[in-house]
């Protein structure tokens, strides 16, 4: 396929971002993607060699930063679309929130200013789904598009305000200053599946705290699951659809799978892998007391009694979505990854 059409993906190193940039090569765009250093091109140059891309003659790199203007401007140069993946996450949560609010509110702002300033078509900005179902607990009621988080809730993360904040800041710009620009919005829940790289996302962190032992008990948190490969695809849909102009998406495999029952698959359909995997079960309030004295604790307490039942409808009504891995083969394609690049012991 062959497509004239510059896409700017921001953050191309990335778990979603190097997808995105893998994606759009195997249907001809030309691609630039943006990364914090470029002492990073040719370890992505060798994931995207690794995933099957022959040439790079669509592909260019530039150096930027979230938290500052420089280059922002020839970034977004002749692009027609951005998808703005890039997104700051601390490993440990700051002691001041806005550590890590700021750099995706301003971030954010910055890549829709020069996206503006440069006539770009369309930005696809990665949310999540945090920004849309952490503040509803009534499981009869079904989450849409239409909701959203509130961010001073109690309970909320650093990460999860961000998101939440950083979107609500994109639309603002869009209705007070974005002009002819165009926004879509995609919201994924916890993101799964194979890495093209060995820097892995984060949320590989609860696998590997399972395949460790290091979890003695698996406490009883629902997820609502999706492939990477099916979040980059939702974004290149988005990008291209004119029903997605203003839309906002939520990006969905299917039904909910509970901590305990990840745990059961890992040990049902890898055993060798899953020796150390456990299987007891930890009572909510529990999680509760130890939210008192851990901040990874207060973080998994956050998720408990949250609504799951979601809905991703409106992606597959309006972009004629179909999500081609379900919740298994994502978490399994995740574990391959782990255990190719070396990450379980």
């Amino acid at each position: 396929m062959e497509n004239n059409e510059m896409v700017l993906v921001t953050g191309g190193a990335g778990f979603v971002g190097s997808h995105c940039v893998h994606q759009l090569l195997q249907k001809g765009y030309k691609v630039r993607t943006t990364l914090r250093s470029m002492g990073r091109k040719d370890e992505v140059i060798g994931m995207l060699k690794a995933a099957g891309i022959t040439s790079f003659d669509n592909l260019e790199f530039i150096e930027t930063d979230l938290t500052k203007d420089d280059n922002w401007a020839a970034a977004v140069k002749n692009c027609k679309y951005v998808l703005h993946i890039a997104s700051p996450f601390l490993s440990q949560m700051p002691k001041d929130e806005n550590e890590m609010i700021r750099p995706a509110v301003d971030g954010t702002i910055r890549v829709l200013k020069a996206s503006k300033n440069a006539g770009v078509k369309r930005v696809v900005v990665c949310s999540n789904f945090g920004a849309v179902g952490y503040s509803h607990k009534d499981p009869n009621t079904v989450i849409t598009e239409k909701e959203w988080t509130n961010p001073d809730q109690k309970g909320m993360t650093a990460y999860t305000k961000s998101k939440v904040l950083a979107e609500r800041a994109a639309w603002d710009f869009i209705k007070n200053e974005g002009g002819n620009l165009e926004l879509a919005v995609i919201n994924p829940v916890f993101i799964l599946g194979p890495s093209l790289g060995p820097d892995f996302s984060s949320s590989y962190h609860i696998l590997e705290l399972l395949l460790s032992g290091s979890m003695k008990a698996a406490p009883n948190i629902n997820f609502n699951i999706i492939d990477v490969r099916d979040v980059a695809d939702l974004h290149i849909r988005a990008m291209t659809d004119p029903g997605a102009n203003g839309q906002r998406f939520i990006g969905m495999a299917g039904g909910t799978m509970s901590l305990p029952q990840i745990a059961g698959l890992l040990k049902k359909e890898m055993p060798d892998i899953a020796q150390k995997v456990t299987t007891r079960v930890l009572p909510d309030w529990v999680i509760r007391v130890a939210a008192l004295f851990s901040a990874q604790a207060k973080s998994a307490a956050s998720l408990l009694g949250i609504s799951r039942n979601v809905s991703n409808e409106k992606a597959r009504k309006i972009l004629g979505w179909k999500p081609l891995a379900n919740n298994e083969e994502a978490i399994l394609a995740s574990v391959g990854s782990m255990i190719k690049f070396g990450k379980l012991k």
